[in-house]
């Protein structure tokens, strides 16, 4: 995933160093919660909490309560423990779907509900009671980054930025100009168009599409945004959704957790989970 930081400030040199600390925390959250490294929390969580408590950061423990908050409140369309499933489709080097009977294991099977954040002798812990548990956090995770990288602007007394994730996008303050930062929509038809522009300042917005991470296999798309009723990718081609809210995190869980859902349900769904949040661009 690919940072993008622009600050605006009289000074470089403090715009550079809070630029640094930015990237600083990025680079901490990354640390801590990717699941691609074994010494990570959600590594370390992944291989042993099965068979007993595994301590975590206190960031890490905050984000898997909110990942667990909005998979409640999502009727489970949002599940961050079906690393498994994930790695299954692994749509960045498939070229055709994985057996039927296997990722219909992780049908409906509201994985969260096997997950559990608690205290243990001061530390913050978490245990997997059902083996089918693998913690992924890659729908909300990137907006936590974001929301600490705009933290550690602020600390180094910046009021105006902007900071991109991989589309997980804050706006801080207003533009060079003054003005509210301009923020572009990628369209999922034609990478080179927008589909939509917004006026951002002082909030987040996160889009969800079919369009990245996928692969083809007749005329069906199977793209990394799984459908927890299936177990299988969304049926959809050409897709997104964008969300805006007050912080990145939650304009990621949103996005996901709506990806797909009709209009009315989508609503309805960041009205209990997401308050402040709302759709604001969608194919």
């Amino acid at each position: 995933t690919i940072a993008e930081l622009a600050v605006v400030h009289q000074d470089p040199r403090q715009a550079q160093a809070a630029i640094d600390a930015a990237l600083t925390a990025l680079h901490q959250v990354e640390r801590l919660m990717t699941r691609f490294r074994d010494d990570s929390d959600v590594g370390r969580a992944n291989l042993s909490a099965a068979r007993g408590p595994v301590t975590v950061s206190e960031s890490t423990a905050a984000v898997l309560n909110e990942a667990l908050r909005y998979a409640s409140g999502s009727d489970g369309r949002f599940d961050p423990c079906l690393g498994r499933a994930v790695s299954l489709w692994d749509v960045g080097n498939r070229t055709s779907p994985p057996d039927l009977d296997a990722f219909r294991l992780f049908a409906g099977q509201r994985l969260y509900r096997h997950l559990d954040v608690d205290l243990w002798r001061g530390a913050h812990v978490v245990r997997f009671d059902d083996p089918g548990v693998a913690i992924d956090l890659g729908a909300i995770a990137k907006g936590f980054g974001v929301d600490r990288a705009v933290e550690a602007l602020r600390d180094w007394g910046i009021t105006s930025a902007l900071v991109n994730v991989g589309g997980d996008l804050y706006a801080l303050g207003s533009s060079e100009d003054g003005d509210d930062w301009m923020v572009g929509v990628r369209s999922p038809h034609d990478p080179a168009s927008l589909a939509a522009k917004l006026r951002l300042s002082d909030r987040a917005v996160a889009t969800s599409g079919d369009y990245q991470q996928y692969f083809e296999t007749g005329d069906r798309r199977y793209h990394h945004l799984l459908d927890t009723r299936t177990g299988a990718p969304h049926a959809t081609r050409g897709a997104s959704i964008t969300v805006a809210a007050n912080t990145c995190m939650a304009a990621d869980a949103a996005s996901t957790a709506v990806f797909g859902a009709p209009t009315a349900d989508a609503e309805e769904m960041l009205r209990r989970v997401a308050l402040g949040a709302e759709v604001v661009h969608s194919t």
